[in-house]
């Protein structure tokens, strides 16, 4: 039954399922975060030092390290921004659900007048033909 929230039940509707779905993008990329920073652990564990060589050797070997840590400061700093960003997300989807509903409900609340009316109407109609048969059946 089409009443005047319709258009802004389907409205509030849709910016729901957009927003579930930039907050299920959200996760992904929190997913992607979290794998690629204990990838960037697992990779400096892997390095090792070496324990004798030349000068080049051990300041490669640095090299290495210091930018194996950066790589992991940069994946820390990507896993902090997505959880902000899922953070976000679900204040928007909670959000977008609470003015969903509450359309919703004005909609149900504006179809139970409207058949509210319609049952009062039909009372009058069945009233109307009752006092109309008992009219004739007196007369006959």
């Amino acid at each position: 039954m089409k009443t005047r929230f319709s258009s802004l039940v389907n409205l509030k509707k849709d910016t729901m399922d957009k927003s579930e779905r930039v907050l299920q993008k959200a996760n992904a990329d929190l997913n992607s975060a979290a794998t690629a920073l204990e990838i960037s652990y697992s990779s400096l564990g892997e390095i090792e030092s070496p324990l004798s060589g030349t000068i080049t050797q051990l300041l490669a070997s640095r090299t290495l390290f210091s930018s194996q840590r950066d790589i992991i400061k940069h994946n820390q700093e990507w896993v902090h921004f997505a959880k902000n960003q899922v953070f976000q997300a679900k204040e928007q989807l909670k959000s977008d659900m609470i003015q969903y509903e509450k359309f919703k409900y004005l909609e149900l609340q504006e179809i139970k007048k409207i058949i509210d009316k319609q049952k009062v109407q039909e009372v009058k109609e069945l009233d109307e033909i009752a006092s109309i048969t008992h009219t004739r059946n007196k007369k006959g």
